[in-house]
């Protein structure tokens, strides 16, 4: 009996759902990465149109310096905690709680300084709190 032998036969890869499948995964990455740009947090910082400070007798100014010490109306308040700035404003206030405590925050100060600020006024009772502003260049 004679044999044929016969020639083994080259595996065939098939292509074609490979290329479906890397398809729908650039569709997909495409798709993704094009709204991508709208979920961004766009934030545009206000500027303010400030009047000329007034002298008013019933505001207390409380600078907050860019490495986060206190001055209140031109009194250094010593250390950083809230406790000390609120006796701060307590004493400044005197028992009126009427007063406006007017926050003038370096634009280089952190963000949990003036809410230290915010807190302390808050403590002692002070509710009218405002926000310095430089006028804008023109």
């Amino acid at each position: 009996m004679k044999f044929r032998h016969r020639p083994a036969e080259e595996p065939e890869i098939n292509l074609i759902p490979f290329i479906d499948v890397l398809l729908v995964i650039l569709i997909f990455l495409m798709l993704s990465t094009t709204y991508s740009k709208f979920t961004e947090l766009q934030v545009s910082l206000p500027t303010a149109d400030a009047d000329n400070l007034k002298d008013r007798p019933r505001e207390i100014v409380v600078a907050v310096s860019a490495d986060g010490r206190y001055v209140v109306n031109s009194q250094a308040v010593e250390g950083r905690a809230v406790e000390l700035l609120s006796g701060a404003l307590s004493q400044a206030a005197a028992g009126n709680s009427e007063i406006t405590v007017v926050v003038s925050a370096d634009a280089a100060a952190a963000h949990q300084s003036v809410i230290n600020v915010m807190d302390a006024a808050r403590r002692a009772g002070l509710s009218r709190l405002t926000f310095a502003a430089q006028s804008n260049p023109r």
